[in-house]
């Protein structure tokens, strides 16, 4: 999305069930790896975290380099998230070797799967397949379902586009967050430090 002349905003859109536009998020981490090289084409987000609220749940949408940050799906969760997607665009080189490109997919599915444990809601991660630059660049797919204990409820091919319909059953987040009450015992009084970007030692 293009703010003015020079700045642009990679931004997600939220629709509701019937089409209405409720909205829209700006991704707020801009990453710089190798042959991607973000920080040249967007500005960091300018709108902050977002919920939106659809005819069938509240959802959070963090986009694709959001995904490593539990800032991010922490803030969104206590904003009312039942719900967190993550629309994506990630792979690996196709140089890489398998046990490479292994550890990098177990790493990125971990990451979002400890979002819906730590924060008791579901995660809809949604990753691209295919080629780029002229074969170097393998987008992974895998994309996924976690339930709010990070236990996976559908994950789809590393090879190919599909289209999935999940039931998901908001009900259980409450006991999920009363057996495991994990945003209940934060102890906020202590997260000061966390707003620094490093902490000396004394």
């Amino acid at each position: 999305m293009k703010k003015n002349t020079g700045i642009y905003h990679n931004t997600t859109a939220v629709l509701d069930a019937d089409g209405t536009y409720l909205g829209k998020y700006r991704k707020m981490h801009i990453p710089d790896d190798p042959a991607y090289y973000e920080k040249f084409y967007f500005t960091p987000g300018d709108l902050g975290y977002k919920v939106f609220k659809t005819k069938f749940a509240t959802l959070g949408v963090l986009i694709c380099w959001d995904q490593w940050y539990p800032e991010a799906a922490r803030i969104t969760s206590l904003m009312g998230a039942e719900i967190l997607f993550y629309p994506t665009a990630i792979g690996w080189a196709t140089a890489q070797d398998e046990a490479t490109n292994t550890e990098q997919y177990n790493a990125w599915q971990t990451i979002q799967r400890s979002h819906s444990v730590a924060n008791g809601l579901h995660v809809v991660s949604v990753n691209r397949v295919g080629l780029e630059q002229n074969g170097a660049m393998k987008f992974w797919g895998g994309s996924f379902i976690t339930n709010p204990f990070g236990s996976i409820l559908y994950k789809a091919s590393h090879e190919h586009e599909e289209v999935h319909v999940q039931d998901i059953d908001l009900n259980k987040t409450d006991s999920y967050r009363t057996h495991w009450p994990f945003l209940r015992d934060r102890r906020i009084d202590s997260y000061q430090p966390i707003t620094k970007r490093f902490i000396d030692e004394e």
